[in-house]
């Protein structure tokens, strides 16, 4: 397990915004090497979910933004992928 002032000292630098997103392209790049877009899209929805979600005293408005987009993408990828 990661100690908690590794963790700590890495939010200090940034914002929850910021650490979703890196948590973001390495969940993505992650799904990546399964070549599964039903897996991509269930990615791309749960982390705008996440964005959409986050309380805006905490993070920029962008982040709003960015999840909203995520929250449109997300379902067209899940609906044009192959069974």
């Amino acid at each position: 397990m990661l100690p908690l002032q590794l963790v700590d000292s890495f939010l200090l630098n940034y914002n929850v915004g910021q650490a979703l997103l890196l948590v973001f392209a390495f969940a993505t790049v992650g799904v990546l090497p399964l070549k599964s877009q039903k897996l991509l899209a269930i990615n791309v929805i749960v982390f705008g979910l996440l964005f959409a979600l986050t309380p805006q005293s905490i993070v920029p408005i962008h982040y709003l933004f960015l999840g909203i987009a995520l929250l449109v993408i997300g379902p067209i990828l899940y609906a044009t992928a192959s069974d």
